[in-house]
């Protein structure tokens, strides 16, 4: 049995992280800072608020990756803001994939809906988590840590995650490197990288320099 001390110990620890208010809707309108948006007046919240359609919609994935992730963010969603949730709505094209990236913010838990799924994602000690998720099947990739999503079938593949953050936020390894301005030079001297195939990806992926 739990001693009376720690119990009481647990309730104020509980209690510490107990919000002040029923919620904070995001104000859109207001730029966003890393503790997220500054809440819309109370009066000025509705019940659209908390309800939003957009997951229901297939993703365009008419793209060089053949994939589309469907954010329901704070941005998109401002009822999850201050809440540490999310979701996004994840769809593969045959031969689609989500490179690796990384959610700075928020870990993450995805559940495969349609299809099947190679996921994965690698540790800080660089020891990989790899399986092949079908239809039912979750995963969860710590907050951080560089991941990745291919579809594993002939045909299309839909998943939705979770993540625990209203901003989780995502920076892909492959546009990071090869979508901006960073020097080729830079790229092969930080990479090992060919100086020819750096150069081939910026301009399949619009970088410059």
């Amino acid at each position: 049995m739990m001693s009376p001390v720690i119990f009481i110990f647990s309730l104020l620890v509980f209690s510490c992280h107990a919000a002040v208010q029923d919620f904070c809707v995001g104000d859109l309108t207001a730029p966003e800072s890393p503790a997220g948006y500054s809440c819309k007046k109370p009066a000025m919240v509705t019940v659209a608020d908390f309800v939003y359609s957009g997951l229901g919609v297939a993703g365009n994935t008419s793209n060089i990756i053949k994939a589309a992730v469907t954010p329901a963010f704070a941005a998109q969603f401002p009822g999850v803001n201050g809440l540490g949730i999310s979701l996004a709505r994840l769809d593969l094209a045959a031969g689609g994939v989500v490179p690796f990236h990384t959610h700075p913010g928020g870990s993450e838990v995805l559940l495969v809906v349609q299809g099947s799924i190679t996921a994965g994602f690698v540790s800080t000690a660089n020891k990989v988590y790899l399986k092949t998720l079908k239809t039912g099947d979750i995963m969860v990739f710590p907050q951080g840590l560089l991941h990745f999503q291919v579809n594993a079938g002939g045909t299309i593949a839909k998943a939705y995650a979770s993540f625990g953050s209203a901003s989780p936020g995502l920076q892909i390894v492959d546009y990071a490197l090869f979508a901006n301005d960073l020097p080729t030079p830079l790229v092969a001297a930080t990479t090992f990288l060919d100086i020819a195939q750096i150069k081939k990806l910026k301009g399949v992926l619009g970088g410059t320099n």
